[in-house]
């Protein structure tokens, strides 16, 4: 019975497409996220990587096709009971997050899914768990500081703790290297290897353009070009240089070592 509910399908999409004016920003996608998978989205710029997580953060609904998100079917279920069920991690909602607002309480109140403290209560547990995540997202000298003031990493820190504060089912990270420099990123990499290989941990993925920031764990990839799936299935079988030439659509040479990869252009 464990690993049946170990693989449990937590976002299903079955023929979506996504329109918007003109533009189909994704085509006739298939794809399966269960309990246990950590998956990483390559793609160019445009290729409908935000789109895709957006339909698993609930934030939209597809054009036609099916969306299943943790059990449900995404425009048949009220939205209020999914979201609090799923951990979002996305610079698209800095701007709604009080930058006078403490580091801890930006934390806290992912508890509930609102943007800055008010007349909410928590409860002990989840007092415990924010001290918890500030701890392991390296937080804890910041976590009187105000949100404002934050480096660009500590930001994205902030953000994965207080995506991780309801204990979600899934957790979608949006590029959440985008900007930082190279002692930020490997900083943010080894934390969410260590995320990745926890068995208790939800099921992940992770948007980004870089194979470089891919953290050793995660197991599957789906690779887009122009809203179309180009390859998807267990990451050693799908990040190849073939697949990422196809992908990015020029000559790649990719390199793996220690779980890392490293990519250029083949001459």
């Amino acid at each position: 019975m464990a690993q049946i509910l170990d693989q449990a399908e937590v976002f299903t999409c079955r023929q979506v497409a996504v329109r918007r004016g003109r533009k189909l920003l994704l085509n006739d996608v298939n794809w399966v996220v269960r309990s246990t998978d950590r998956w990483v989205i390559l793609g160019p710029n445009g290729a409908g990587k935000t789109t895709l997580l957006q339909l698993a953060a609930a934030q939209m609904f597809p054009t036609s096709g099916q969306v299943h998100l943790l059990g449900e079917e995404l425009g048949a279920v009220d939205l209020a009971d999914l979201k609090p069920r799923i951990g979002w991690a996305s610079s698209a909602i800095l701007n709604s997050l009080p930058a006078s607002e403490s580091v801890e309480n930006v934390v806290l109140t992912g508890a509930y899914g609102v943007t800055g403290r008010w007349r909410e209560k928590y409860e002990l547990i989840d007092e415990y768990r924010r001290t918890q995540l500030i701890k392991t997202w390296g937080l804890e000298a910041l976590s009187n500081r105000t949100f404002g003031t934050l480096s660009e990493g500590e930001r994205k820190r902030t953000l994965i703790a207080r995506a991780l504060m309801s204990d979600p089912e899934l957790l979608l990270l949006d590029e959440p290297g985008a900007g930082l420099d190279l002692g930020g990123r490997e900083d943010l990499v080894q934390r969410m290897t260590i995320l990745a290989f926890d068995r208790h941990a939800p099921a992940q993925v992770l948007v980004t353009h870089h194979v470089e920031e891919i953290p050793p764990g995660f197991t599957h990839a789906l690779l887009l070009r122009e809203g179309q799936v180009v390859a998807q299935g267990p990451i050693e079988q799908t990040i190849i240089s073939e697949t990422l030439t196809q992908t990015f659509g020029i000559p790649i040479r990719l390199e793996r070592v220690g779980g890392r990869y490293t990519a250029q252009r083949a001459s």
